[in-house]
């Protein structure tokens, strides 16, 4: 679960990221599916596995923001294998409204929607347990392999959640033994747990005679508007990487390529559950091209010398940050 690949640029060494590893390998089968909401019959994990409840893109954490174990929460049924992090298996587990508050007799409950406060407070003055808290409050706090299996949680249970039948004859889907996909017991078809792939690219261009490098730098119509950030959009079907890459650029800043290199991937849940950013580096093909955005997913576009960058910059946690960096290191 570590991000950028080796042989790529990675997180500098004070930044989370670097603290820990995870591994993919499932903790356990999938056991099939026993009734229409999906929940699974089976081997139950441990008390000392790590237990993620998750509420829509929230997820439960204790006290210190950590993660709880399962022997800490409430027995349930319906608990998901979601791999290992540092050899200790990882469940997670799909829970109703967050809204209520929690207590040592209730610590599924949350806090008011949205306030990532610490729950409990209001049950009669009982000590709180946890809170609840947004894929992106976590990234920000936790180590990177932390992050990644809070954001596998999220997507794993939101997939299963809305695949619950089939779409060709109706009938209800039955999980695959030691995958995250599901079946049709009438008709054969798979549903495997899809990813949305999206790409983002660090444009650079050379400085003027003896100045710095530049990097093309952008800010959104939409989300986090106040960021200069990299041109990044999605994948479309039939496409390569690279052909989206080139797509993207062309459509949003009126730009041609020359050489495009691969830097890394992170799964990435504040775009939703699935979706998986690449990253790349390209240079421009026209080193006195100046950008015209397209006035739709962008309203502006300007190249920064790399000694000279804003302030307002992606989080730290991303890997739109980790290209931003790594190109600056480059000079």
């Amino acid at each position: 679960m570590t991000v950028p690949p080796p042989g790529h640029p990675t997180p500098p060494a004070d930044h989370p990221a670097a603290s820990t590893t995870a591994t993919d390998r499932p903790a356990g089968p999938t056991p099939p599916a026993d009734d229409a909401a999906g929940h699974a019959a089976g081997p139950a994990p441990a008390s000392g596995d790590l237990g993620l409840l998750v509420a829509g893109t929230r997820l439960f954490t204790t006290p210190d923001g950590g993660l709880p174990r399962v022997g800490e929460l409430p027995a349930g049924t319906g608990w998901v294998p979601l791999g290992t992090l540092d050899g200790v298996p990882a469940w997670a587990l799909e829970t109703a409204d967050p809204g209520r508050p929690a207590t040592r007799d209730n610590p599924t409950g949350g806090g008011e929607p949205g306030s990532g406060e610490t729950v409990g407070s209001r049950a009669g003055g009982r000590r709180p347990v946890g809170r609840w808290r947004s894929w992106r409050a976590l990234a920000a706090e936790l180590p990177e392999p932390v992050a990644t299996l809070a954001g596998r949680a999220v997507a794993v249970v939101t997939w299963r959640r809305t695949h619950r039948w089939c779409g060709v004859c109706r009938a209800a889907l039955a999980d695959v033994p030691g995958e995250t996909a599901r079946r049709c017991p009438d008709c054969g078809l798979y549903v495997p747990l899809r990813l949305s792939p999206a790409v983002l690219t660090a444009i650079t261009r050379p400085g003027p005679a003896g100045g710095p490098t530049e990097l093309l730098l952008v800010r959104h119509a939409s989300g986090p508007t106040e960021l200069w950030a990299l041109v990044a959009g999605f994948v479309e079907a039939g496409e390569s990487l690279e052909t989206a890459v080139r797509r993207e650029v062309a459509e949003e800043v009126s730009l041609d390529l020359d050489t495009i290199d691969y830097f890394g991937s992170q799964p990435w849940a504040i775009s939703g559950p699935g979706v998986l950013l690449a990253g790349f580096t390209a240079t421009v093909a026209d080193a006195g091209a100046e950008p015209v955005v397209d006035g739709r997913e962008l309203v502006r576009a300007r190249w920064f010398p790399v000694d000279a960058l804003p302030a307002e910059l992606p989080p730290a946690y991303s890997i739109s940050r980790w290209l931003i960096d790594a190109v600056a290191a480059r000079g």
